[in-house]
């Protein structure tokens, strides 16, 4: 297996890290394969059982000590699990790969897996860029992909990744706006795939050091909160209004001038500029007015 190399700082004289301390770097233990160990093992212990048949006892207890202590140097690994082994104290390597392996049986052996998993956080009341609070939650995807740096250089690699996260959200919060009301500012609820392409570039920049991977970080939830959403709401509803009535405002500038136009081109009928304002006023007020128009049918003469 080669050897995993994930140290995002290079580690001075002595290998410690300014940020972390002691850097630790996973490498491959010494394991061999059990299948062939224990068909070894089998023949000592039928070798035993010889030794205590013809008498020979002190051989036979021997031989039985020796077979009771390689047999504790048996374990098993799971699919998308490691075994991170230790001796006396010392970190002597990871086993990764899948099945029954053989090893010093004086190493402690710790579990670690390496499936990927999800943490959901909490919703968090914070403020944002521009001072509201809101109330936002994330979903972080994520593995363990350096089983040395995640045993051995934080105290707990999952409650790390959790206070990380929450943190790290709490930051992006403070970032953006929650919604974008100019032209050309990233907000949280109108620029959803940037704001999680950030979260994930800060998260992946804090838990490197636990040895962890993010594949995925995305907003679950996110919303004002209840003291200022019913004011909040009143100002999108407005927003929206004025978004609006600039649409129609300009559909009807463009109808108005249309229709000038083609009455010059067709010559249909000769207007002066006070009647031409008159018409312009007239087709405004129809076109933008909320309501259908009362018409006044004029029979006698423009003048």
């Amino acid at each position: 297996m080669n050897e995993l190399q994930h140290a995002p700082t290079p580690a001075p004289q002595g290998g410690v890290s300014p940020r972390t301390g002691v850097a630790s770097v996973e490498r491959p233990a010494f394991g061999l394969p059990g299948v062939p160990v224990f068909g070894l093992w089998l023949l000592g212990a039928a070798a035993t059982v010889g030794l205590f048949a013809t008498g020979q006892l002190a051989a036979g207890s021997l031989l039985t000590v020796v077979a009771a202590f390689a047999l504790a140097g048996f374990f098993i690994v799971q699919p998308n699990q490691s075994r991170v082994l230790t001796l006396f104290g010392r970190y002597v390597g990871t086993e990764r790969r899948n099945g029954l392996y053989w090893t010093n049986p004086l190493t402690v052996r710790r579990a670690v897996s390496l499936r990927i998993r999800n943490f959901n956080s909490e919703r968090l009341k914070v403020n944002d860029l521009a001072g509201n609070p809101i109330e936002i939650a994330a979903v972080i995807v994520w593995r363990v992909v350096d089983t040395a740096r995640a045993v051995f250089d934080v105290e707990d690699y999952a409650g790390f990744v959790a206070i990380q996260s929450e943190t790290a959200l709490r930051h992006l919060a403070s970032q953006y706006p929650y919604d974008n009301y100019t032209d050309g500012t990233m907000s949280l609820r109108g620029n959803a795939d940037e704001v999680a392409e950030a979260l994930g570039r800060e998260l992946a920049a804090r838990l490197r050091h636990a040895g962890v991977e993010v594949l995925e970080a995305r907003l679950s939830h996110l919303a004002y909160s209840p003291e200022i959403a019913g004011a909040m709401l009143q100002r999108q509803q407005a927003s929206a209004i004025i978004a609006a009535r600039q649409q129609i405002v300009q559909g009807a500038v463009g109808m108005v001038e249309m229709a000038l136009r083609e009455l010059s081109e067709q010559d249909i009928v000769q207007l002066d500029e006070e009647r031409k304002a008159q018409m312009v006023s007239n087709l405004l007020v129809v076109l933008t007015s909320e309501r259908g128009t009362q018409p006044v049918v004029n029979a006698g003469s423009l003048y």
